[in-house]
């Protein structure tokens, strides 16, 4: 899937582990941990019969209906967490590129597409711009979106055009995918299925972290999910991209990057030198699209084989996967299976 992104410049980063850090990466894995992370959130008492209150992950305030029966889903991290938690039924649309741009294969993956059972009727276009009328062709209660997928503008398009209630679920940290599905489960009464989801994610990030912890020195990485002619798009400060590097237990040379989503220079890189390369694969991106990619052959981790290729969707989509697949897989890459 593809970012709301823009360019510039970065600054490297440190790869020790400072005591600070530990205790955060301690704290995430912890189950009732979970609670600390709230302000991404937070549910009101009611005042209507059928609704709920609560403010989403960019601290908009929404009333939602109580367990809408008809919702659109505007991101695949938020289509994992519904299906994870029973929800699929209640999906009448997801997003999805023009039909030049390959429509549903534009957003999802093959599998996704299968597993979820997506087919083109529920198309809301969002590439290349946001077509409105194709949402409200499938009369939703709710919408549940990621400013990923959709701008903020098209977002209060939605809202104040079509007076449909938007959630806008952007968790900008590992453990704020947990908050999230609590979310999910509030507004649709499945808090039990959340609860028993996010038991099995705090499991995980446990294990994790308490690798991390026992590391004195991070490997430096490089983590990109897609390359062009400029460069090496990664992730910068406040994304869950650099979370998910950091609790692997690696030192990303963007943490410092100046926007959130940075494209990194071949020069940038070759000055930072990180000792790991990950590369997202997938969306018509595989090894040979990274290997044609600026100096490639000239960065060192290359040189000594330091690269290795993970699902891009575990990569670039903040949802359960990411945590069950993409974290173990990440900290294999950056420690050689010794995780």
């Amino acid at each position: 899937m593809s970012f709301n992104a823009s360019p510039p410049p970065r600054s490297p980063s440190a790869g020790t582990v400072s005591l600070a850090w530990v205790a955060v990466l301690l704290l995430v894995g912890v189950g009732g941990a979970v609670a600390a992370t709230a302000a991404y959130y937070a549910l009101q008492p009611s005042s209507t019969p059928g609704s709920i209150h609560l403010t989403d992950d960019l601290g908009r305030s929404v009333t939602a209906p109580y367990d809408p029966q008809r919702v659109v889903v505007l991101g695949p991290s938020i289509m994992d967490v519904m299906f994870r938690l029973g929800l699929r039924s209640h999906v009448v649309g997801v997003d999805c590129s023009a039909a030049l741009d390959g429509g549903l294969s534009g957003d999802y993956s093959a599998d996704q597409i299968a597993e979820w059972n997506l087919s083109s009727s529920m198309c809301v276009q969002s590439l290349p711009t946001f077509a409105p009328s194709t949402l409200a062709a499938l009369t939703p209660q709710l919408v549940l979106a990621a400013t990923i997928v959709v701008s903020v503008g098209a977002v209060q398009e939605i809202s104040n055009n079509l007076h449909i209630p938007v959630v806008m679920l952007q968790p900008p940290t590992l453990s704020g995918i947990l908050v999230d599905d609590n979310l999910v489960g509030e507004v649709f009464g499945v808090t039990p299925a959340a609860n028993a989801l996010n038991a099995g994610l705090s499991a995980e990030l446990y294990n994790a972290t308490n690798f991390t912890a026992s590391q004195f020195t991070l490997p430096t990485v490089l983590v990109t999910y897609s390359v062009d002619a400029s460069g090496y798009w990664t992730f910068g400060p406040g994304t869950f991209g650099t979370s998910l590097i950091e609790v692997a237990g690696g030192a990303s040379i963007s943490a410092s990057a100046s926007t959130p989503y940075p494209e990194l220079s071949a020069s940038q890189v070759l000055v930072d030198n990180p000792q790991r390369i990950v590369y997202g694969t997938g969306y018509g991106l595989d090894e040979s699209s990274y290997a044609s990619g600026p100096d490639w052959s000239m960065l060192p981790a290359v040189q000594a084989g330091n690269v290795t290729g993970i699902d891009s969707n575990w990569l670039t989509e903040p949802d359960p996967t990411m945590i069950l697949d993409g974290l173990p897989a990440l900290q294999s890459a950056l420690y050689g299976g010794s995780t």
